[in-house]
């Protein structure tokens, strides 16, 4: 005998089938049918999640409404990055601090710094040993020649820790490079000479040091209080006020999480607009005086024959900064003491801020960077070229 009763339907593996009513009690079924929407968005607790699909197997009303309602899911989520905006976090804080305002807060001028590490440390999160030993290429101006130099994602880390650590010192913090000795102070030196202390290439350990190492920035300049960003950090060649030096830091931060970004092929937004507003400034602020230099190197035309008297107006050009971060500066071209002045307006640049920001960080060919050009030929390739060689490893 077949064991086969007459008026009971057969399953295509020649299984007895059942239908709905026969499977559950209505009330245990209506539960799991209200589960539905929950498992189809993944929302449902494992042993839910477990019932349900047990539940589909046997019952087609159920498995044809969970389809539709896994389709609609689907047409819901939007292709796009899952980052955070660079804009969320500094809001959300904001936010936060207007109902309890921290008892010591971080300066303005630190807020930069903060932001771009945090940023950077989200996106190193996830990463695994293939990402960190990602080959990254550093770039760079010398003189008016491209430069660069290959290392991984680790070594970027470190890089930024090494230097990070002359402002560690400045503050009268630990210096991450220990006992090791560079052969000179400057940024590519201290990198370099922690590159080859190292047994072997740095590895993921590295973020570890770095990221407690900014902390204690954080923490130390917001202890101190607001006369802190009057001391000075040297960087070997030149010197930069503490809180000039905190918001090169952040340019440093951000221009090489997009180096690292690239090497992994992940997407990365430039900063929030106030802070690469404060990144612009401080390169507008910074083309006099390398302006200056590379006319002494004979790197730059010379300027005019008549000498400005400190704080005087003198030949100048209009830079205009557009989109996010944007506004204009006025460059003096013959000395870092004379005034710029719409007055003696000789050239007028305009760039977008991101693209301006990449060209300081010498990731941009001078050639090829400004959107608009106006005026005095020279005096543009001069500046352009000044904004170009503001960038180092």
């Amino acid at each position: 005998m077949s064991g086969r009763g007459p008026g009971r339907p057969y399953d295509d593996r020649g299984s007895l089938a059942a239908g709905p009513d026969e499977l559950l009690p209505e009330p245990e079924h209506q539960v799991l049918k209200s589960l539905l929407g929950a498992w189809a968005l993944a929302a449902c607790a494992p042993a839910e999640a477990d019932a349900v699909e047990d539940h589909l197997g046997v019952c087609g009303p159920c498995a044809d409404e969970a389809l539709r309602l896994r389709e609609a899911v689907g047409l819901l989520q939007r292709p796009e990055s899952l980052d955070l905006k660079p804009a969320l976090r500094t809001r959300v804080l904001e936010a936060c601090l207007e109902r309890r305002p921290p008892r010591i807060p971080v300066p303005d001028w630190a807020a930069a710094y903060d932001a771009e590490t945090a940023r950077l440390d989200a996106l190193l999160q996830d990463f695994g040993d293939n990402e960190w030993h990602a080959p990254v290429r550093l770039r760079w101006y010398e003189g008016d020649e491209a430069s660069s130099r290959r290392t991984t994602v680790a070594g970027v880390i470190a890089h930024l820790m090494t230097v990070d650590g002359l402002v560690a010192v400045a503050l009268g913090l630990e210096d991450p490079l220990g006992e090791v000795r560079p052969e000179r102070p400057t940024p590519s030196g201290r990198t370099e000479a922690y590159w080859r202390a190292a047994r072997f290439p740095p590895t993921r350990s590295v973020r570890g040091p770095w990221r407690e190492q900014s902390h204690r920035l954080i923490r130390t300049v917001s202890f101190t209080g607001s006369d802190t960003g009057r001391m000075t950090v040297p960087y070997g060649d030149f010197a930069l006020p503490l809180h000039d030096a905190m918001l090169d830091r952040a340019f440093e931060c951000w221009v090489h999480a997009e180096d690292i970004a690239e090497a992994v092929d992940y997407p990365y937004d430039p900063p929030a607009g106030r802070h690469l507003h404060d990144m612009v400034d401080l390169a507008a602020r910074l083309l006099p005086l390398v302006l200056e230099q590379r006319r002494h190197h004979g790197l730059a035309a010379p300027g005019e024959r008549r000498l400005v008297a400190a704080g005087e107006p003198g030949r100048s050009l209009r830079l205009e900064i557009e989109g996010s971060g944007g506004g204009e500066w006025l460059i003096p071209l013959d000395s870092p003491s004379a005034k710029g002045s719409a007055e003696h307006e000789v050239a007028h640049v305009a760039l977008d801020g991101a693209e301006f920001c990449r060209l300081a960080a010498g990731h941009v060919p001078p050639r090829e960077a400004a959107a608009g050009q106006e005026g005095d030929r020279e005096a543009i390739r001069d500046v352009l070229l000044a904004a170009a060689s503001l960038s180092r490893m």
